[in-house]
Formats: C-alpha cells, structure tokens, sequence
C-alpha cells in the first residue's frame, strides 16, 4: 500500500528547522502539485531553486524520509483556494496555475498515484494532506484571530484565547461485503475515477467504527451484514483520512439497492470473475487481491 515504503524510514516527528539548498519543496495549489514529469521519472523543486524569491514564501518544515527533508511552501502574496475535491480530479497539467519555475508543471494531485519512486509517492500524499490542513486553519475558529505555529509540536494555537487545533485526520471505512465466493463491488458516481471499488464511507460522530460497517452497506447497498472482521488501516491523505478496512457476511436477501446519489453501480461479482490487479497503493484493492486468492485456490 502507499505507505509501504520500507526500507525507506518515514519521521514524522516536528523540528522547527530552515530550508537548505538540497531540501525538497511541495507547492500546491487547490489540488495540484509542482512538479516535472518525464516517462516514468518524476523531480521536484528544491529549496535552491526558490533561493532568489524566498521572500514570497514561507517554508514549513514537514518531515523526513531518511536524509531527504521535505517542507512546504505557501505564497505569502496570495490567498490559497480549494480548487478542486481531492480525488475528483485527474492527472493532466492544470494551466490555469502558473508555474513560478522553469520546467516544472502544476499536475492533478491524483498524478502522485502513478508516481513509480514509492516513498516520493507516499511522501507527496501526506505532504499533501498536511497543505490542505495549513491552508484551511490560518484563523481561530473560536474568535477569529491568526493562529501562530506551535514551536514543539505539529500544531496552531491562537495567541489571543488559547485555542489549540491539530491536523485533522478523518475516520473512514473500506468494506468489502462478501457472500461465499462473491463480493460487492461499487463505482463512484460523478468522479473521474471510474474503476471498481469496495463499499466505504466516514464514520459519524457517536457511532464506533463497526456500526459504521453496518451502517454504510444499508445505506449504499441496502443489505445487512455480520461478522465483522477487521482487516488493516491505512492513511489517506488525498481525502485527509485515516481507512480502516473490514471484511463482513451477507446476512438475509442478497438483492442490492444501490443508493443512486452515490454510486454509478454496485454489484455482486464470483472471485473468478474480478480482473483487477493490486495497483500496491491502495487499501481497497489489496482487500479485493486477498478475497479473490482466498477464493480461487
């Protein structure tokens, strides 16, 4: 999954700490990212090439991959806007942002997916949760003033009432709703991802992470389950989420209901029929790779 990196080693621990020449830069805007792509390479801007414009910037540090330190950069001349809805949107050069350097390309964050270097992949996904994070907290939502870094923490606190807010990570379900040897599998609706998936949704306010499981299969599939198994989680950062995945048993009538708002399709399919491949990315298919080993043996 994304977050495999090994045997890279991921530090996430905060230092306040300035840019040097050779540290890489992250620069968004809505939901695309800086950066130069060629075949299957990809580079991204270094602090240097910032060097004679720093000025316009202010330059956070994020984490670590062994030695390589990435920090993030946020236009001080400029309100920062959410464009686009996070993997709503593609791959392709967005224009419409102005690169402020030579051969670098603002590209669809969903391009990062694709990225073949694993730990710049992973990297780019949490430096990107982490953006949207800063870039939605720069005043108190309790009076309304600036909030101010944490100086030993990854945190904001507001200097006038004290307010504290951390990075915001939601929790999210992947279910994969079995029968036997079959599975459901859905598709969006209205999103540019048009392949399969397994059934998911947040978890709300007051309810535990398996009533969410329940919860979620009635209301995009219309059916009820059991045996709840939980499987693995994963971090998310294109959505800002933390995904638990859970297996679970078809209880009662098999007839499917989609919810229409939702989903452009949900359906049941046999193990021997799904022909989707682990893409080494993401939760959900490698929950589908492991219900079609364990069915087709």
């Amino acid at each position: 999954m994304i977050q495999d990196i090994a045997p890279y080693k991921f530090d996430n621990q905060y230092h306040e700490l300035e840019p040097r020449d050779e540290d890489t830069v992250c620069l968004f805007a809505g939901s695309t990212i800086l950066m130069h792509t060629e075949d299957d390479s990809v580079e991204l801007p270094k602090y240097a090439d910032f060097k004679a414009e720093s000025q316009l910037y202010k330059f956070r540090y994020l984490f670590s991959i062994d030695e390589n330190r990435f920090f993030l950069a946020s236009p001080l001349d400029r309100l920062q806007k959410g464009t686009f809805s996070s993997e709503q949107i593609d791959s392709k050069v967005h224009d419409e942002f102005e690169s402020e350097l030579d051969g670098f390309k603002y590209m669809g964050i969903s391009s990062i997916r694709a990225i073949g270097l694993k730990h710049i992949r992973f990297a780019l996904s949490v430096a990107y949760h982490l953006y949207v994070w800063y870039r939605d907290n720069r005043y108190c939502g309790r009076c309304g003033c600036e909030l101010s870094p944490m100086k030993k923490e990854r945190g904001l606190v507001c200097d006038s009432c004290g307010n504290m807010v951390f990075p915001k990570i939601a929790p999210a379900t992947i279910i994969a709703v079995t029968d036997g040897d079959r599975l459901v599998l859905t598709k969006y609706k209205g999103r540019s991802y048009h392949n399969y998936a397994l059934v998911a949704g947040y978890v709300e306010i007051g309810e535990t992470i398996e009533e969410c499981v329940i919860r979620e299969v009635k209301e995009e599939v219309g059916l009820d389950v059991a045996n709840v198994s939980y499987y693995k989680s994963q971090p998310w950062g294109f959505s800002g989420t933390l995904l638990a995945g859970f297996f679970c048993e078809l209880v009662g009538d098999d007839k499917i209901k989609r919810q229409e708002d939702e989903l452009a399709e949900a359906v049941w399919m046999k193990a021997g029929e799904i022909d989707l491949k682990n893409d080494g990315v993401s939760l959900t298919y490698e929950m589908i790779e492991k219900f079609v080993k364990e069915h087709n043996k």
